[in-house]
């Protein structure tokens, strides 16, 4: 279950993180909400490995939001020099 809840947070952080982001996003709803759970489900995992927080603490969120947008970031700049 604790996947399940992961990847729903990640839907939210991923619409968090592209309202967050300034500028035109070349990604559109689905990647950005993809990045978001992809942000969410390494930031969750990572920063309970490291002992940051545990299950359920807010700072999860606020850590899946921050790699969230650092993974939007990476997006950008990697398909913003294509072309």
């Amino acid at each position: 279950m604790s996947i399940i809840w992961t990847i729903l947070i990640g839907f939210i952080v991923g619409i968090v993180a592209k309202f967050l982001m300034p500028g035109r996003d070349p990604a559109g709803f689905i990647i950005t909400v993809i990045i978001g759970i992809v942000g969410s489900v390494i930031a969750t995992y990572l920063g309970r490995f490291l002992g940051m927080y545990r299950e359920g603490e807010s700072a999860g969120f606020i850590a899946a939001v921050l790699g969230a947008i650092i993974l939007l970031f990476l997006y950008r700049m990697v398909t913003g020099r294509k072309g």
